[in-house]
């Protein structure tokens, strides 16, 4: 079998930032065991899988090296990229069909837009555990698909070593540190040492939850957030009522074929 792969690294307007993500294309649907296969051998913190259904319409799964995943923000805007790029050059709109319902993905300009769900979280009790794992108690945390920590200022985001193996033990998928900033809205950190990453350098899906977080808290929709990783990336987010608008830019890294 021979599949068309790509990777694409979303979130940066240069190849070498933002987050890598591989985009392999089917023409059929794959086992999932071939699929979490493909993407262990990748190692890349996603390896999102497309079909074409219609113009313009595609079916998306998602695979980290361990596991697959239920949403994934960086790996759609790679794969919305391939689309728009490669396979159905000028396209400025496409639809893609997931476990969690349609996501779409608008051109506008240089930026690729993601249209997905909104997650607020809600606020937990601060667990001993979890503080230790983190190094740094944070001032409150809250839950959604992921763990929300909240601390005082962008410093301590950015000084958080965390233990990831008793990060992997105190939580069951991904844990987010955020806070204000003063050169834009939000920043944030994003571990996932339960599903195989340690740190994702940029998470679209994170912002889901982020992006109501912030809103509320700082009186506005429109907000720009900052992922503070070693590779780094920068979001372009609003709050429409239950869903949220993430965009951001996203540089074709390399093309080829696996062959297996």
């Amino acid at each position: 079998m021979k599949l068309p792969i790509y990777q694409v690294d979303a979130f940066a307007s240069e190849v070498f930032r933002g987050n890598p993500a591989a985009v392999v294309v089917c023409d059929e649907a794959l086992p999932p065991e071939t699929m979490q296969s493909i993407a262990m051998e990748n190692n890349l913190s996603e390896t999102s899988f497309i079909q074409r259904t219609a113009p313009g319409h595609y079916s998306i799964r998602w695979f980290t090296p361990t596991v697959e995943v239920d949403l994934c923000g960086h790996a759609t805007l790679a794969a919305a990229r391939v689309v728009v790029t490669d396979l159905e050059p000028g396209l400025s709109h496409v639809a893609f069909a997931s476990g969690v319902g349609v996501l779409d993905v608008e051109q506008r300009g240089e930026r690729l837009v993601l249209d997905f769900p909104s997650r607020p979280p809600r606020s937990i009790p601060v667990a001993p555990e979890l503080s230790e794992a983190m190094g740094k108690a944070p001032l409150e945390v809250l839950k959604s698909r992921d763990l929300v920590l909240v601390y005082e200022t962008e410093a301590d985001v950015v000084g958080l070593r965390p233990d990831f193996r008793r990060l992997a033990a105190a939580s069951t998928f991904g844990v987010l540190a955020t806070s204000r900033s003063n050169l834009v809205d939000f920043v944030s950190r994003c571990f996932f040492p339960a599903v195989g990453i340690d740190e994702d350098p940029v998470t679209g899906s994170a912002h889901c939850s982020l992006i109501p977080l912030w809103a509320e808290r700082l009186g506005k929709t429109e907000l720009v957030a900052r992922q503070r990783s070693a590779r780094g990336g920068e979001l372009f987010c609003e709050l429409r009522g239950d869903r949220v608008s993430i965009g951001g830019h996203a540089v074709p890294y390399l093309k080829g074929e696996i062959t297996f």
